[in-house]
């Protein structure tokens, strides 16, 4: 599933693509992918695509819906487009005659600024992820946005230590719960892990200030140099332009169960932690 740093990537490459882009005909090709709180997306044509970003693992597309054809809909504040990635789902952008594809899930008709007419494709192979047409209120009625923790990148380290107090879970499982972090996936926790040196089961309450300190560290630094390499590519995750990202080159533990690791050389641990598969190194990490 694409996480923060992949999802951030999606929405800087669509960004140049869409931005002040009027939306036109919509089309649900899989009715499974429409959200059953979302807004009919064919309310959505005549609005301007006023920002394009995100939260947590959502792609968030701000709508101006000022000039909207459904005059109901013209004085609406906070309309946004939410797309859920989850673990095959893509945007790009296409010229208007290209034909749908058999993964393209939704169909958003575009006219650029200077007045091309192009296309957005939302495409998933796995047709697990989600869109939303949604204003405020709806958003609140949507227990996974209601209920997100806050943007990691944001975080200092007195609040991210009052997020660990009285968690007697282990610090992966802590780490994936989007409650209490938006964003982090399982890439994320065991990178960061590692690099802070701790053991991916130890209880999130018992670090000392200056580990859970060294954690949201380590954790905001590996984030951004994944942004920086544009994500992580293993299997489905491509940018909005198409292409792969890089991080993946850099992994110091995931995916690398029972080869060396970087720092002493003995072999990784590959074990479960909250369910999902998890690399550590029982001698780094403690």
């Amino acid at each position: 599933m694409p996480e923060l740093p992949e999802v951030e990537t999606v929405a800087r490459t669509l960004r140049p693509q869409v931005q002040d882009c009027r939306l036109g005909a919509a089309q649900v090709l899989r009715s499974s992918s429409l959200h059953p709180l979302s807004l009919p997306l064919e309310r959505l044509a005549g609005a301007r695509v006023a920002a394009v970003g995100r939260r947590g693992k959502l792609l968030l597309l701000d709508l101006d819906p000022s000039a909207a054809v459904d005059t109901a809909l013209r004085a609406a504040t906070g309309l946004r487009l939410a797309i859920h990635l989850r673990m095959t789902g893509r945007v790009r952008t296409v010229e208007a005659a290209c034909p749908p594809g058999p993964y393209t899930r939704c169909v958003f008709a575009l006219r650029t600024p200077a007045g091309e007419a192009r296309q957005l494709f939302f495409d998933d192979v796995r047709a697990f992820g989600l869109v939303l047409a949604a204003t405020p209120d709806i958003l609140a009625r949507w227990s996974f946005w209601r209920d997100l923790g806050p943007e990691p990148l944001d975080l200092k380290a007195a609040d991210f230590a009052a997020l660990l107090r009285g968690r007697g879970s282990a610090l992966k499982a802590v780490l994936l719960d989007q409650k209490v972090l938006a964003g982090v996936g399982n890439i994320y926790a065991d990178e960061s892990l590692f690099a802070a040196g701790l053991d991916p089961r130890r209880k999130a309450d018992t670090l000392r200030p200056a580990q859970s300190a060294r954690l949201l560290h380590c954790l905001q630094d590996v984030l951004l140099r994944s942004i920086a390499q544009r994500g992580s590519s293993i299997r489905d995750y491509r940018d909005a332009n198409g292409d792969v990202g890089a991080f993946q080159n850099s992994f110091a533990v995931y995916g690398r169960g029972g080869e060396a690791c970087v720092r002493c050389g003995r072999p990784l641990q590959k074990l479960r932690v909250a369910g999902r598969s998890t690399v550590c190194c029982p001698h780094c990490q403690r």
